[in-house]
């Protein structure tokens, strides 16, 4: 039962998002980013100036590695499930071991469900923070960026962008 959840869960959608707060401007920071997603096979899919909105689309291939692992974890558990059911039915054995040829179906699921394209969202957001010497507010900008948890976990090592995250 474990082994069909790992499998189910290997192409699940995991989107999470990260805010930014730039300590230099908000330009600079966006063509930073620009530049950060087009080296990483992004391309630009839409920008919306009014809502302040950026949509990077990129391929991701599944991996090899992950479809034969996934196939050879399901050929282990079928193989140990035909053994107890030829234990209980000794008549159905053969019938039984054929389950093993099955265990293809998990790295295909996988494989098909996993290969999509992924979307990386970037909005600005104006917040304004009152300042409480003055009695005007200053105004600072949010960068929220919602993209697969694996490539904020990247996009959280890049060098400028450790003093802008917000955890």
């Amino acid at each position: 039962m474990g082994l069909f959840f790992f499998i189910r869960a290997s192409a699940k959608d995991r989107t999470e998002q990260i805010k930014l707060t730039p300590r230099e401007s908000i330009e600079q920071l966006l063509s930073q980013l620009q530049v950060y997603f087009t080296q990483r096979a992004y391309h630009i899919s839409s920008v919306d100036p009014l809502c302040q909105t950026m949509v990077f689309e990129g391929f991701v291939s599944p991996s090899w590695f992950l479809t034969i692992y996934l196939s050879g974890l399901t050929a282990i558990g079928l193989f140990c499930l035909s053994l107890v059911l030829s234990f209980l039915y000794p008549s159905l054995t053969l019938l039984f071991l054929g389950l093993v040829f099955l265990c293809p179906v998990s790295g295909l699921f996988y494989w098909k469900k996993s290969g999509r394209v992924e979307q990386v969202f970037l909005e600005v957001k104006s917040i304004s923070e009152p300042n409480q010497s003055q009695l005007d507010e200053n105004i600072q900008s949010l960068v929220i960026i919602t993209a697969h948890r694996d490539e904020l976990a990247k996009l959280q090592k890049v060098e400028f962008l450790k003093s802008a995250y917000n955890p």
